[in-house]
């Protein structure tokens, strides 16, 4: 399966009636009734928070899974007590909190380790994914961008996304890129890219990919074309959720869907 290019869409479009230009916010009363999820992902480097940067510019709602891993896990809640318990207090800092760099240099080179530490908090995560995509649900968003670091690694989630983006530069520019941001050596930039999934395997997976090889501008202009697109599009998939919602309740419906997820 390739990917298509920006500005080429693999899938039909229709535009709807009543399309307010430029707005990805919540919609007017019955101008539409569904919404659909759209999986944001790239690689480390790749230059995923300039395309998130610009959608929120626009007035996307866009979920944060990094945002949230951090939420999930403040003391004093269930993950956050649960990684004490397996991790020990060298993983905490003097208020507290996880020491994410000792923890991932833990998980780094322990994969048993990585998947404790994700099956103590991926069912947290999702949990609170899931309110804030009802959240826009109820607000009457057109689409819910999810920005998952690893959506292409998991694999599980892309089921519930109509499109998935990438976003994509080449090794060369990607490893030039870390080492300058992170001030790493060639071989420490080089580990922690091949810790992940290589771009080029990722591209195959994705429906759009926004090539930041380039400059910002260009990056921009692929955004707004990939922006335009969603606007236009009719493929809903998430219409179930509202009869989901009104017949068994929140709690019901996260319960079921967090159980489909870890299944």
């Amino acid at each position: 399966m390739r990917a298509a290019p920006i500005g080429l869409e693999r899938r039909p479009l229709f535009p709807p009636a009543n399309r307010r230009a430029g707005h990805c916010g919540g919609c007017e009363a019955g101008q539409r009734s569904t919404m659909f999820l759209v999986g944001l992902s790239g690689g480390i480097a790749s230059g995923k928070s300039t395309v998130v940067a610009v959608l929120r510019e626009l007035g996307c709602a866009v979920i944060d899974a990094d945002v949230i891993a951090r939420q999930v896990v403040q003391p004093h809640s269930k993950a956050h007590q649960q990684i004490l318990q397996h991790f020990g207090t060298e993983v905490l800092l003097e208020n507290g909190e996880i020491n994410r760099e000792a923890l991932g240099n833990i998980i780094f080179s322990q994969p048993e380790k990585r998947r404790l530490l994700n099956s103590i908090t991926h069912p947290e995560i999702l949990k609170e994914m899931l309110k804030q995509v009802l959240k826009y649900f109820v607000l009457g968003y057109h689409y819910v961008i999810l920005d998952i670091p690893l959506l292409f690694e998991t694999r599980g989630l892309t089921r519930f996304m109509k499109y998935t983006v990438l976003v994509y530069c080449d090794p060369p520019t990607q490893l030039v890129r870390l080492m300058k941001r992170n001030g790493l050596g060639v071989a420490e930039a080089e580990a922690r890219i091949s810790s992940q999934l290589p771009l080029d395997e990722k591209r195959k997976w994705a429906t759009h990919v926004i090539d930041n090889c380039g400059d910002r501008e260009s990056t921009r202009r692929q955004v707004l074309r990939l922006h335009a697109q969603l606007e236009d599009s009719l493929h809903f998939l998430w219409a179930r959720l509202a009869v989901g919602t009104a017949v068994a309740g929140l709690g019901g419906l996260v319960f079921l869907v967090i159980r489909h997820f870890i299944s």
